[in-house]
């Protein structure tokens, strides 16, 4: 590039006989690289001006114009064109849009067109089937056994996916089919599920998780290539204990034989494109269970990411497992470790699905209230005294509700690496008070809507040092937002906004992380982790999904429970302020916070 002519000229010249030159005809064209050139000599039907662009290569921002036509970049440089809509981006960076790798809108898809939380944050393509849950294939008479493994294993309760899925399909090919005919505010994706398929192909057998037959095997490695075949851009599975269904027993996944996987990732393979994504119980069997997924990718050649969580349990086998992940890519095995930007937290109010005091015998008077009943109650001076005395239930429902010291107000604006001193364990001792009587007044503000703040991983140290490392490691990608899933407790699909606030201006804790690598992260490496090769770039030639953001004045709002799932159900929403356009496919979908009502998004598939 360095060396070459800044256009190309050709030149078209006709003859007629003895008359020589009767017309010529010259067609410039600017040379395309990364950051100058177009595509075709349209008029741009989007121009955005004056703008700081963070194009997702992670190199130093720029300020250029970006021309936009139809759903594709078609200039990038100065420009002294018209557009029929126009952006004014002075002191605003201009980011590619950002690509989710890990979501469950996977029901949420097939009844409503704006994808949120995800896409009022600034996401333009989501993926979804993770963990080995989805709602293809599936048998007739087998709906209520995925809806099961759905509501117990990420938190969307059974009157919402029962009154919402339309159950238009069997197929995994079907599926996709109806997924095809909706239009969406961001650009979906899938994976064929692991539970979702044992359960099609055997039955009870496989809800039971009783050993697969050859004859098993060989039909749920031909449904999992027909599935890639048909446009999805992965296999999911979860070989993790805590992910259970309604019921309480064990995801139909979980202790799957090496044998059953490898035949399904074998068949995936000679389709040759996909990926594994796995979630994993490691532990003590950490050697044997990590050997095993590398296994998978050595006889598959596919590329496996895994989730990668600090767990208090297990505070540094997040580290050993990168070291194990980092020697297999030198080994030549395409290995991720999928981490999220934040911990995983748990967030408790009166109004969410759980709070401290879930396990005590009084809250049974108030637990089917809605919340302005339940506030009244709750208001009680009397109530109050006997709730707060009562002990708090199981030593399991402790452990989660009732973790002091590390349960923190969130705060508006949240706060997601708070002071050891903040917890609600060093307040009560601060106030010669008990812990209980705490959370319930401050849970009791703005009438009985305020949230408390459990990070449940990638908080061990009190801070977040450890995530701190995890995303600064060449073989991490970024995900586990969650979005779509346990929507009354969690609203981490938000991580991209955070993420872009605290790691790069916000974080007073420990060391700042450049704007140009977190970008990076959430759009070009993501993009190209799971095959969407046209995006994630602010590029001539790249589809057109761009954010422009008021990057001084992002920030998180605090998250609030909505009522507009099927059948009244109830999740939370987390919107932002400072986006001021989010544009999918050359298209404005969100400006100002707002929806334009315009839905480009579609589902895609893979090639």
């Amino acid at each position: 590039y360095a060396h070459a002519p800044a256009t190309l000229t050709l030149i078209c010249v006709n003859y007629k006989g003895d008359y020589g030159v009767i017309s010529e005809c010259r067609l410039t064209f600017p040379i395309c690289n990364r950051r100058l050139g177009v595509v075709m000599e349209e008029t741009p039907t989007l121009i955005i001006r004056n703008g700081t662009i963070i194009d997702g290569s992670g190199d130093q921002t720029y300020e250029a114009d970006i021309e936009v036509t139809g759903a594709k970049i078609s200039h990038i440089g100065q420009s002294h064109r018209k557009a029929d809509y126009e952006i004014d981006a002075s002191d605003r960076i201009v980011t590619p849009g950002f690509v989710d790798i890990h979501t469950h809108y996977d029901a949420q898809v097939t009844w409503a067109n704006q994808i949120t939380p995800s896409s009022c944050n600034g996401v333009t393509s989501v993926l979804m089937g993770n963990c080995g849950v989805g709602f293809a294939p599936v048998n007739p008479d087998q709906h209520d056994m995925l809806i099961s493994l759905m509501e117990g294993v990420e938190d969307i309760p059974e009157v919402v996916l029962s009154e919402g899925l339309p159950w238009t399909w069997e197929t995994f090919a079907d599926y996709l089919d109806t997924l095809e005919e909706r239009s969406f505010d961001v650009d979906v994706a899938t994976q064929v599920p692991h539970a979702a398929l044992r359960v099609y192909v055997m039955g009870k057998r496989g809800a039971n998780r009783e050993p697969a037959s050859s004859e098993d095997r060989a039909k749920m490695a031909k449904l999992a290539a027909e599935g890639i075949q048909a446009g999805a851009f992965g296999f999911s599975t979860s070989r993790l204990l805590q992910h259970r269904t309604a019921e309480g027993e064990p995801i139909p996944s979980y202790g799957a034989a090496e044998e059953e996987l490898q035949e399904i990732a074998g068949a995936i393979s000679k389709i040759g494109r996909g990926w594994l994504q796995v979630v994993a119980d490691f532990g003590e069997s950490q050697e044997s269970e990590f050997s095993m997924l590398k296994r998978l990718v050595e006889k598959s050649g596919l590329p496996l990411t895994m989730t990668l969580l600090q767990r208090d349990s297990w505070p540094n086998e997040w580290s050993e497992l990168l070291e194990k992940i980092e020697a297999a890519n030198a080994e030549g095995y395409l290995i991720t470790g999928q981490v999220r930007g934040r911990p995983t937290s748990t967030l408790l109010g009166f109004e969410l699905s759980e709070n401290p005091f879930l396990g005590c015998p009084s809250w049974s008077e108030v637990e089917a209230l809605d919340i302005k009943a339940k506030f009244k109650v709750l208001s009680d001076p009397a109530f109050r005294e006997r709730l707060v005395n009562e002990p708090g239930g199981t030593k399991e429902q402790i452990a989660r509700y009732r973790d002091w010291d590390k349960i923190f107000l969130l705060g508006n604006p949240p706060q997601y690496e708070p002071l050891p001193e903040s917890s609600i364990a060093s307040l009560a001792k601060k106030q010669n008070t008990s812990p209980a009587k705490i959370a319930f007044d401050l849970m009791m503000e703005d009438e009985g809507k305020t949230i408390l703040y459990h990070p449940m991983s990638n908080y061990s140290a009190g801070d977040m040092s450890c995530v701190h490392s995890m995303l600064q490691h060449p073989n991490t990608l970024m995900g586990l937002g969650d979005g779509g899933a346990h929507v009354g407790i969690m609203c981490d699909a938000t991580d991209m906004t955070h993420a872009l606030t605290h790691w790069t201006r916000d974080r007073t804790r420990g060391d700042l992380l450049p704007i140009e690598n977190i970008v990076q992260r959430m759009t070009y490496n993501n993009a190209r982790a799971i095959g969407l090769n046209d995006r994630g770039l602010i590029s001539a030639g790249y589809k057109a999904d761009i954010n422009v953001i008021n990057y001084d004045q992002l920030q998180l709002d605090a998250p609030k429970i909505h009522y507009d799932l099927p059948a009244g159900g109830k999740r939370l929403i987390q919107k932002a302020t400072g986006y001021d356009h989010t544009i999918l496919s050359g298209v404005p979908v969100w400006v100002n916070g707002n929806p334009t009502g315009r839905l480009p998004g579609k589902l895609l598939r893979s090639q």
